[in-house]
């Protein structure tokens, strides 16, 4: 009778040493990414206080006499990049800091600061090149582009199954709290170690599994996937707040650029008619700040011209506390609020991805935002090192130093529903899975010393 309890136990979940494996083999693929993102993610974290203090020369300017026109300071930040047109135009926080102007060329983009009064050209920088923009690109597609993001999400997958199977791996057995709950810091090597990374991974997997989870929408594939359901859904095409990928970014940048360039020119395309239209002005500038002013929008506030006939001016809230954005649509001519639609106003699914964005880069509530992440983050690192040292530990020689697997058990019908779940939410992971299955069973059936070496005989 017990026997057969044990069989059916069985058939509904596969056997610790089995999840053993699953955990050993995914925790070797994602160790190195882990600790890149968890690095590349900590410093990203302070994004408000790096920028403010690469920003601090031109916070404080002496501006003796009264300022130039915002239309004056957009012009002179366009004629510093030769070839440009207005992108965005930031309003300032203050009275004495420079003016940010965001021009551009195509897919480029250069932020220039211009002084408020003199309109002197005090720097000019490359969006791409700024610091904390490389370190997102760093940390979200390794500098690497689409391929990269690839990677990533790949890595942030199997960093998924891999600290679930490490929670069943933790789960009580019976005993006490030691090694469970607090390490047990005397009896010395591998049990100190066992302890140090079950007891920290038990800590930081939920908040772990969170920021995994809130960082998908970035990502190529799981963006890209996440759209199209939503497209097929709502029936109409949808246009998201965040982008998934650089190259998203690039072609929006692209677009903007060639609709003001259009209204810039003599001419317009229309159903395949070239009519006449007026050049957009930089004039309304100054009239829309007015508007903008009193509204107390969270910094910082970006305006942008028209990029079509009979298009009106824009501007948006651009926090990096997302919840607190608003987007609104100006007339030029006026000055007068058109439409304002604030976060709360926004569909269920673009607010759940806001505030996870928003809690996942450290800007969601403040200072203790930042510390949790932080100390997320330093867990991870530690689990990360604790895994290596016990993998060094244990390894015998000549071969990985894979768990052994058992005599071939039942199927575990429970576990094998549940890797189908997770292959569809995660869809990159489930096809690398097949693709490994495959590599398993038409390859490396047929080199059996590379399969005693991966611990797969």
């Amino acid at each position: 009778m017990g026997e057969k309890i044990m069989e059916h136990t069985r058939r509904r979940w596969p056997s610790y040493a089995a999840v053993w494996r699953w955990h050993f083999y995914a925790g070797l693929f994602c160790v190195p990414f882990v600790l890149w993102l968890a690095v590349t993610g900590s410093i990203y974290l302070f994004r408000p206080q790096v920028e403010a203090l690469i920003d601090a020369p031109y916070a404080h300017l002496a501006i003796p006499g009264p300022r130039a026109s915002a239309a004056d300071q957009a012009a002179a930040a366009v004629r510093a990049v030769p070839g440009s047109v207005l992108h965005r135009y930031q309003l300032p926080e203050t009275d004495t800091e420079a003016v940010q102007v965001i021009v551009g060329k195509g897919q480029a983009e250069t932020r220039v600061y211009v002084h408020p009064q003199t309109l002197a050209i005090l720097k000019t920088v490359d969006e791409d090149s700024r610091l904390m923009r490389v370190i997102f690109r760093l940390h979200g597609e390794l500098l690497a582009g689409t391929p990269g993001s690839y990677l990533v999400e790949l890595a942030a997958s199997w960093t998924i199954v891999m600290l679930l199977s490490g929670l069943f791996l933790w789960w009580p057995r019976g005993g006490g709290l030691a090694g469970v709950l607090y390490p047990r810091l005397t009896g010395g090597g591998r049990r100190f170690w066992r302890d140090l990374h079950g007891v920290t991974g038990f800590w930081v997997s939920a908040f772990a599994l969170f920021l995994l989870v809130s960082g998908l929408p970035w990502a190529k594939s799981w963006g890209g996937y996440l759209k199209t359901v939503r497209q097929v859904v709502e029936g109409h095409p949808v246009k998201q707040d965040w982008t998934t990928g650089s190259a998203e970014e690039l072609r929006r940048r692209a677009a903007m650029d060639a609709g003001t360039r259009a209204m810039m020119g003599e001419h317009a395309e229309h159903r395949g008619m070239a009519m006449a239209h007026p050049a957009v002005s930089l004039v309304p500038l100054d009239r829309l700040i007015a508007t903008l002013g009193p509204l107390r929008l969270a910094t910082p506030v970006l305006v942008s011209p028209p990029t079509g006939p009979g298009q009106p001016w824009t501007a948006k809230s651009d926090a990096a506390n997302r919840p607190l954005r608003t987007d609104l649509t100006l007339d030029g001519e006026t000055g007068k609020i058109l439409t304002r639609k604030d976060f709360a106003q926004r569909r269920l699914v673009d607010r759940l991805v806001g505030w996870g964005v928003a809690i996942h880069e450290g800007q969601a509530f403040g200072w203790l935002n930042q510390l949790l992440n932080l100390l997320t983050a330093l867990g991870l690192i530690l689990l990360a090192v604790s895994s290596v040292v016990l993998w060094w530990r244990r390894r015998p020689e000549g071969v990985l130093g894979a768990p052994r697997a058992g005599a071939p058990a039942p199927a575990a019908i429970a576990f094998f529903a549940l890797v189908v779940l997770l292959g569809l939410f995660l869809p990159l992971m489930g096809v690398s899975l097949v693709a490994v299955l495959l590599v398993e069973r038409l390859v490396l059936a047929h080199l059996p010393g590379t399969r005693r070496w991966l611990g797969l005989a």
